[in-house]
């Protein structure tokens, strides 16, 4: 790959990499980017081309998407549950990988450590996505074997015209998810002897809270370039764009970790609430 990318900007060789069908080989291509990217080959090549609307990333065939209340739940008490949670999981990463590529790929003009941090957890992304697909392969299921949604990358649609809305929506609102779920996910796998999948979810929990934190530092730049005070801010484009998205409980100590104030988890409480009232209004 580093032959065929020499004369590339960092900018057009992470499109490429958001193009790659293959899982895997999008995960070869993405950590071998990301640690070039980490030695300081790009520095002077970041990339300036105007990127209009948000691409369809590559991605195979399999799994089907669907609507997400199309997806069955399942409880880890079987092999069989216990394999669509892995692949659920398994997806998100993938969708994850993308994620972190397209902000190289899409926001320009930006700082270099902005290019460097996206892509240091596009290779985070890529590990746990095989982390996962070779335990799920353990319980005799490969990635595509059952329908997944599409939530994470739609939310990568409605943010692809700004960056700030963007570090605000995707890492600090449906990454921060997982910070909130995993740690009961772990304890259920322990309960029913899954050591080795709840070690899996462990480090991609520790992992996921640097990634918060990288979305919160990228925000906070974007307030301050603007002249933007960060709490209002968040919470107005909490109130525009999260409706069905937003959901609790909030875990606080991992989200304060990755650097939520307890005024943010008060508004997300809040605003939580509205959206709930507002459904039931509906309903009556």
């Amino acid at each position: 790959m580093k032959n065929a990318i020499n004369d590339m900007s960092l900018q057009a060789a992470a499109g490429r990499c958001l193009m790659i069908d293959d899982p895997i080989e999008k995960c070869d291509a993405a950590e071998q980017l990301a640690r070039s990217v980490s030695a300081g080959e790009w520095r002077d090549k970041l990339g300036t081309d105007s990127v209009s609307s948000t691409p369809i990333p590559g991605r195979p065939a399999r799994p089907e998407l669907v609507e997400p209340r199309a997806v069955r739940k399942r409880g880890p008490g079987s092999v069989e549950g216990r394999a669509g949670l892995y692949h659920a999981l398994a997806h998100i990463e993938f969708n994850a990988i993308n994620l972190a590529l397209d902000a190289v790929y899409r926001f320009v003009g930006l700082p270099h450590d902005f290019a460097a941090d996206w892509m240091r957890v596009a290779e985070d992304e890529a590990r746990h996505f095989r982390m996962l697909v070779a335990h799920l392969e353990l319980l005799g299921y490969g990635y595509g074997d059952m329908p997944a949604h599409n939530n994470l990358w739609e939310m990568a649609v409605r943010t692809d015209f700004d960056p700030m809305v963007r570090m605000a929506l995707v890492p600090r609102v449906l990454e921060a998810r997982g910070l909130d779920v995993a740690p009961g996910m772990i304890d259920k796998l322990d309960a029913v002897g899954d050591s080795r999948g709840a070690d899996i979810l462990r480090i991609i929990l520790e992992e996921e809270v640097e990634h918060v934190r990288i979305g919160n530092r990228w925000f906070l730049y974007h307030c301050e370039q603007r002249g933007l005070e960060p709490r209002s801010t968040f919470r107005e484009l909490l109130r525009a764009h999260t409706r069905g998205f937003l959901t609790g409980p909030f875990n606080d100590a991992y989200r304060k970790q990755a650097g939520f104030t307890d005024a943010e988890l008060d508004d997300l409480r809040e605003i939580e609430r509205e959206f709930v009232e507002q459904v039931d209004a509906g309903l009556r």
